[in-house]
């Protein structure tokens, strides 16, 4: 896993982790939109992050 990938996880953890407490907190519906964009950024992390092989790559 590169920095970038780390990165990304680590971000999303964050937004997903401000939404949910926002959420409970103070009871305001908005908060979801944190959830969305993280599941979101996750998504993005998981497409994105995968290695593409080489062809003469003997692992």
């Amino acid at each position: 896993m590169n920095g970038a990938l780390k990165a990304a996880w680590a971000l999303t953890a964050f937004v997903v982790l401000v939404g949910l407490i926002g959420w409970i907190v103070t009871g305001e519906v908005f908060f979801a939109v944190f959830i969305v964009l993280g599941l979101l950024t996750a998504a993005g992390a998981v497409v994105t992050g995968r290695s593409v092989r080489k062809e003469n790559d003997s692992r």
